[in-house]
């Protein structure tokens, strides 16, 4: 790799214009990811890489006028200095908001390089140039705003916001939540059954942790496999098998983890907060997502964690 303050003018500009490039590839990129849920996203990116375009041709035509037709090959990567970026744009689905915020970045870091290349440079009409493009990129978030009136008006990032808060729910929430309610109510009847039988502490907790980790490779299993995501937007099967197992796990482990206290009554007791607690939190989150009355949300978790722990209780008990 070469050092900035080591490049030629020629090198110089070859990099600008290869960056040009692959900053247009990777708009067109963004483009194309959120153009079938984020249309008037994407038709801000077309725009922003039409502009990257038109920057190319600037940069070629003073190139090709100072040093000829030939364009050496030199990329970011060939250059000390530059942050290394995470192909975002090849991700699927991609996120509206990581977008917005990768683009802003972009324009600041092509500012950034286009001003310390004029300050690497003599030649005037290559620092005049240079400078120009500066003040162009300072002025994208302008450009985008411009844009914006016309295209993603108010209504259209609204509608778009709520397109990607329901993405979020579908691909993370949802099995999220689906691992959570498994691991906190499923775990209970073994888990106390266990401990009315036992009085034992530390089989006890052994009981729990092999429900909640063999639960957590289960639900992870059977959400994974349950589709691609391809038609029902969900996302994809391996984070939502991820999300669900991790939810499923931690579910079952809250009120297990108390019983590697070795007093019976105390580990018990703060297994029943701990489970006043998860239940509390799933009925939250139903609410706060599922468009679910908390109190209803309450009832409903509660009823059905009450009977299982119950339940445990009795066969624990017998």
């Amino acid at each position: 790799m070469k050092r900035f303050a080591e490049l030629t003018e020629q090198e110089i500009l070859a990099l600008a214009i290869t960056n040009e490039e692959e900053d247009s590839r990777i708009y067109r990129g963004f483009a194309e990811g959120l153009r079938e849920k984020f249309g008037a996203s994407a038709k801000v990116l077309d725009e922003m890489a039409d502009e990257e375009v038109r920057h190319r041709k600037m940069l070629f035509d003073l190139y090709r006028s100072k040093f000829g037709e030939y364009l050496p090959l030199i990329r970011r990567q060939d250059v000390q200095g530059f942050i290394q970026k995470k192909p975002l744009w090849l991700a699927r689905p991609l996120g509206l908001e990581e977008v917005r915020k990768f683009a802003e970045t972009m324009e600041f870091e092509a500012a950034r390089f286009y001003r310390k290349a004029a300050h690497s440079t003599r030649d005037a009409s290559v620092r005049e140039l240079l400078l120009e493009l500066a003040e162009i990129e300072d002025q994208h978030e302008n450009l985008a705003q411009k844009l914006g009136q016309q295209i993603l008006t108010k209504a259209a990032r609204a509608s778009e916001d709520e397109t990607a808060r329901r993405m979020f729910v579908l691909q993370y929430v949802q099995p999220g939540l689906a691992g959570l309610m498994d691991g906190s109510v499923s775990t209970l009847a073994p888990l106390f059954a266990a401990a009315f039988a036992t009085h034992n502490t530390w089989e006890t907790f052994l009981v729990g942790l092999a429900a909640s980790v063999g639960a957590g490779i289960s639900m992870g299993f059977a959400e994974a496999l349950s589709d691609d995501g391809s038609l029902t937007g969900r996302g994809a099967p391996l984070v939502r098998g991820a999300v669900c197992g991790l939810m499923t796990a931690i579910g079952g482990l809250g009120h297990t983890l108390p019983y590697l206290i070795p007093n019976f009554w105390t580990a018990t007791a703060i297994a029943i907060v701990v489970v006043a607690i998860e239940l509390a939190v799933i009925s939250y989150v139903r609410h706060r997502y599922m468009d679910t009355p908390f109190l209803a949300a309450a009832f409903q978790v509660g009823i059905g964690g009450a009977l299982v722990f119950l339940a445990g209780i009795a066969i624990g008990s017998s």
